[in-house]
């Protein structure tokens, strides 16, 4: 896929002269957002710009709890993947008198393309929920119930967390992502997620399906819930083999078709940022790649037929969309006679290409949204050289992306001081900067 020639132009003639000439107002972004009992913050309501953030302070003052909160207007469990209590604010003045206090709640107006939405999300207060609930992180106190995290469009409940990626995309960069390429295949597999939802704003809700499929399944092949006839069994386990086959080939399909369209963005992207070759390392994506997609939904049906009792045996689902990894190389580097891998390169570099990922991913969804996504940028540029750092910053400029910026020092980021919003948080307050 090609971006256009225009577009590039754009970031080329920015990252060549400094990046505040010829400065606009990012087409989208957060105006309005309000926490309530978030971590350390007890209540705070911020009204922001559509352009750029800066927000500087001392380490532990609660910067990253302040993007991870922004982080909570995409599906998924937000930049720590934490269980939905742990969110809650423990000060004593949120604590009730039986040791329980409010549950969080983050509230956003969002001002994009397609006009300006009220967008809510918290942990749902009621004590026990049942299984139907939206919500995957974890069990109640109790062990009766799975909790669940609420998602409001413009005061009505939406049907899912999917909804809000129909609305807007987030992304992320955190110090602790710096060993993705390191970790486990899990996690490069919903960072690869994240990526597919900005283009694929359906992706989540077929990766929640699919996964509700399979835990269904393993109910059965485990034998719990009410007893049944062997035949009966056999034709839930086929109707759920089916949903899951169908959803891990869209799934797939939808994954392929990003990792191509962010391979060609990265070939034409202007800059010192490495270049990145992604690929999905997959059966359900290998089988995609050689056979029609119904053939493809057959071989993982009967894949899974065969596995029953294997499964049941070891506790697993063999085969499906959930076992697939991301599979990332430096292009054109190589160690020997293979491509260099990118855990085998050092952190600096890794972390520069994990940058020129969200950048591709950034001018993908202005070339097919029609507005950048929402970028949450923690301490990145503290572990940039100047000549990084400068165009990281004119190429956010030149996506007019609403970019969160985070770090210790305001020095940093002078050369935003005439385009961003400048904030000082200290002690869970956020203070405007004035020039």
């Amino acid at each position: 896929m090609s971006l256009g020639r225009g577009a590039l132009v754009n970031v080329r003639a920015q990252s060549d002269r400094n990046p505040i000439a010829d400065l606009t107002q990012a087409a989208n972004g957060i105006a309005h957002l309000t926490l309530s009992a978030f971590r350390g913050f007890r209540d705070l309501t911020l009204e922001l710009e559509a352009r750029p953030l800066v927000v500087t302070g001392p380490n532990g003052g609660g910067k990253t709890n302040l993007l991870e909160a922004v982080s909570y207007l995409a599906p998924g469990t937000g930049l720590r993947g934490a269980g939905l209590r742990e969110v809650d604010c423990r000060l004593p003045a949120n604590q009730g008198s039986g040791g329980s206090g409010r549950a969080w709640a983050v509230h956003a107006r969002y001002r994009g393309k397609m006009g300006e939405f009220g967008l809510g999300t918290g942990r749902d207060p009621r004590e026990e929920m049942g299984e139907n609930g939206d919500g995957e992180n974890g069990k109640t106190e109790n062990g009766n119930g799975r909790e669940r995290r609420l998602c409001r469009i413009e005061g009505s409940n939406a049907k899912s967390q999917a909804a809000f990626a129909e609305i807007l995309s987030v992304l992320w960069l955190t110090p602790s992502m710096d060993r993705l390429f390191q970790d486990r295949p899990s996690v490069r597999r919903r960072f690869m997620d994240r990526l597919t939802t900005g283009l694929h704003p359906e992706h989540p809700s077929r990766v929640s399906a699919y996964e509700q499929a399979m835990r269904d399944r393993a109910r059965i092949l485990r034998g719990d819930g009410p007893a049944m006839e062997r035949a009966e069994r056999d034709r839930w386990l086929s109707g759920l083999e089916a949903e899951m086959a169908a959803q891990a080939v869209a799934i797939a399909a939808a994954r392929l078709e990003t990792t191509e369209a962010l391979n060609a963005a990265m070939a034409e992207a202007v800059g010192p940022f490495p270049r990145a070759d992604l690929a999905i390392d997959g059966a359900v994506e290998l089988s995609l790649r050689e056979r029609p997609a119904l053939e493809a939904e057959d071989l993982l049906r009967e894949r899974l037929a065969t596995a029953r009792d294997a499964d049941a045996a070891a506790g697993i689902t063999q085969w499906g969309a959930h076992r697939s990894d991301l599979a990332v190389a430096f292009h054109g580097r190589m160690l020997g006679s293979a491509a260099l891998n990118a855990a085998e390169a050092s952190t600096g570099e890794q972390k520069a290409l994990l940058i020129a990922i969200l950048l591709a991913q950034a001018r993908l969804a202005c070339a097919r949204r029609g507005e950048g996504p929402v970028l949450l940028l923690d301490e990145v540029a503290a572990h940039l050289d100047p000549e990084r750092r400068r165009h990281l910053y004119a190429e956010v400029l030149a996506l007019k992306a609403q970019a969160w910026f985070t770090g210790t020092e305001a020095e940093l980021f002078k050369p935003l001081r005439d385009a961003a919003q400048f904030f000082t948080l200290r002690d869970a307050r956020v203070l405007r900067d004035v020039a």
